[in-house]
């Protein structure tokens, strides 16, 4: 069992209890899964673009990604509907944990000029999306094989019912929040 998931049963369940006054421990908010997705833009040019996208992506998640194709025809930016566009991985369980504790606790704190995530970036129902400019604070990714530095967005979906209750569970889980002046 991950360091995280010990934590998250053994301190963090009972502390959220008593702050909202949840008597049902299935009523607590918990991470379901995390969602890693890397946009590439270049595939409608070359494809292999979306392949190195997909290694690194393995390399950091630890799991092969899927591909996610066009939805639509867009001639502006010369897209055809079902032609490949993006990578993404869902995260559960065990890996899950551990992918947001290497997150939280490694990878944010080698961000440049960082000083917390934004409080701001729930959907209002308790999901909270980040984005990171470079994929190589990650440790995980060797710099001298990266040809070209590529953005991700990162879900994290929780059985939060709003945004109060996802915002303590992550505070608690470590996420470093930013400060609202």
């Amino acid at each position: 069992m991950s360091r995280l998931l010990e934590k998250y049963k053994k301190e963090i369940i009972p502390q959220l209890q008593e702050e909202f006054g949840l008597k049902n421990v299935m009523s607590v908010p918990r991470l379901e899964k995390i969602v890693i997705n890397i946009g590439v833009g270049e595939a409608t040019q070359n494809i292999k673009v979306l392949d190195a996208a997909k290694k690194e992506l393995s390399q950091i998640t630890g799991q092969w990604p899927a591909t996610a194709r066009a939805k639509k025809s867009i001639s502006a930016f010369r897209l055809r509907k079902g032609q490949p566009i993006a990578c993404f991985v869902t995260l559960r369980g065990r890996r899950m944990y551990e992918f947001f504790d290497r997150l939280v606790n490694i990878v944010l704190p080698r961000v440049r000029d960082f000083r917390g995530v934004s409080p701001r970036s729930f959907d209002g129902r308790g999901n909270y999306t980040l984005g990171l400019k470079d994929q190589l604070v990650f440790p995980e990714i060797d710099y001298t094989k990266v040809e070209k530095s590529r953005g991700m967005n990162i879900t994290i979906v929780t059985s939060a019912k709003d945004d109060r209750l996802a915002y303590a569970l992550l505070k608690k889980l470590g996420m470093p929040f930013r400060d609202i002046h």
